[in-house]
């Protein structure tokens, strides 16, 4: 007896194909062109990046590769994001460049040509089943992709089938650290075209807030509370640009004492803080990062409004150090001077000299935004951590107080409150502009803004 043929390499609701689906399938499918006018939204941009990057790298062939699936669950994916280098690079953002690889040549006296190895759409005849059997890269499947001769319209970028890559010997991005550097470096400065999209995104991400606001009153009758508004922020990112650029944190009451809650699973109490760290990512995948920690009774309570206004001060003493020439450390030493002081005088610490601080606050109050949403990250230290900041720089500004509910250093009405606000600036000329100003700050101005949002 023979047994029938193994199908444990096939996805899990395929189907066996026979002869004349195979050849009925090949037949009778009208052209669908991609416009002739379609380019990437950075398509004049990139010629100049990819020039730079080549000049730090003469003679030498660079590798910039898109990225791969990663299975979530069986034979389900995670969403496909490009690597942001390859994204900055291309101007292709979107789910459709898996597997892609940016390939810079040398090519002597003119730097290097850049040629762009990917999957081009598959033809529908000649025995080709990839369109409606490959459940991962299949148009039927997963949608349609360019071919060839339209992504070199898209892009202005010479490009190859991805078959024909083979592995050519070169720096690659993923394990070049000198390569992952210069990748970050470049980008430390946006241009105004990247500014303009990070704009977009606060300006989409504060509809968000105001979203979430407005969803209170159902939030707070639902058990997990935190996730309705983590999904409410959620509608907004996927509504307006590809999602979100990090996940939510929606951290209530003692939540808001962990850095980075994104379980969401609490209950939200009236008489609690609300700590909503969220963004919008852009289609071009530029993101915000936006912090308000609200009062979820719509006022916030005496002792709420305190640990609230001294991390408001640590903020405005932040913002008022940015201007270029700078210390990119400056903004933070100013604001956690504010905190340590703060600390003293509410006798939480005996001075402020020293770090004691950071039992309270820990991290640091700040990072670069762009691409990622802690861009650059792969700069070496003297060009960002330690360097200086520059006219066209992103960041955000964004000092905490986190009073752990089981800390037995602080009085105990003050334990289980966490406070950040947290906004996104732009270095000018004399010193920084702030993106997210159509969220309020103030005490006054977030009680007046919640009331009118939810008496709307």
């Amino acid at each position: 007896m023979t047994d029938a043929p193994s199908r444990l390499n096939i996805g899990s609701h395929d189907l066996p194909v026979s002869p004349e689906l195979s050849r009925f399938m090949a037949d009778d499918w009208a052209g669908s062109p991609l416009p002739d006018s379609a380019q990437v939204a950075a398509y004049a941009l990139t010629p100049a990046r990819r020039a730079r990057l080549s000049a730090r790298f003469p003679g030498e062939r660079l590798i910039v590769p898109a990225g791969e699936l990663m299975v979530r669950s069986n034979d389900c994916d995670y969403r496909f994001r490009p690597h942001s280098a390859y994204a900055w690079l291309t101007g292709l953002t979107g789910e459709d460049q898996v597997g892609h690889v940016l390939v810079l040549e040398p090519s002597g006296a003119h730097g290097h040509e850049a040629v762009l190895y990917l999957r081009p759409r598959s033809p529908r005849a000649d025995g080709n089943e990839e369109f409606y059997r490959d459940r991962r890269y299949g148009e039927f499947w997963v949608g349609r992709r360019p071919d060839l001769a339209e992504a070199e319209r898209l892009t202005g970028l010479r490009c190859a089938h991805l078959d024909t890559l083979g592995s050519p010997a070169g720096r690659h991005a993923a394990t070049d650290t000198e390569l992952a550097a210069a990748l970050s470096e470049l980008r430390l400065v946006k241009d105004a075209w990247e500014v303009a999209q990070l704009q977009l995104a606060v300006d989409h991400t504060a509809a968000g807030f105001e979203d979430a606001v407005r969803a209170l009153p159902q939030a707070l009758a639902h058990p997990r509370g935190e996730r309705w508004i983590e999904g409410v922020f959620g509608l907004r990112a996927r509504a307006e640009g590809n999602g979100t650029g990090y996940d939510t944190i929606a951290a209530s009451g003692a939540h808001a004492c962990v850095l980075h809650w994104i379980r969401n699973d609490g209950r939200l109490d009236r008489d609690e803080l609300l700590l909503l760290d969220a963004g919008v990512e852009t289609d071009t995948l530029y993101t915000a990062d936006i912090t308000r920690t609200l009062p979820l009774s719509g006022r916030f309570s005496p002792v709420q409004r305190q640990v609230y206004e001294l991390v408001l001060a640590a903020q405005e003493a932040g913002m008022a150090a940015l201007r270029p020439g700078a210390s990119f450390r400056d903004f933070h030493r100013a604001g956690m001077r504010v905190i340590a002081e703060g600390l003293t005088e509410w006798g939480v610490l005996k001075n402020a000299e020293g770090d004691l601080h950071r039992r309270y606050t820990l991290c640091s109050s700040g990072h670069m935004l762009g691409l990622d949403v802690h861009d650059c990250a792969k700069a070496r230290a003297e060009t960002y951590l330690d360097g200086v900041l520059e006219e066209g720089q992103v960041l955000t500004v964004e000092p905490g107080l986190y009073l752990q509910p089981d800390d037995e250093t602080l009085p105990a009405e003050l334990r289980g409150i966490g406070v950040r606000i947290e906004d996104d600036l732009v270095i000018t000329a004399t010193g920084a502009r702030l993106m997210s100003g159509a969220l309020p700050r103030t005490v006054a101005g977030i009680e007046e803004w919640m009331g009118n949002l939810l008496e709307g």
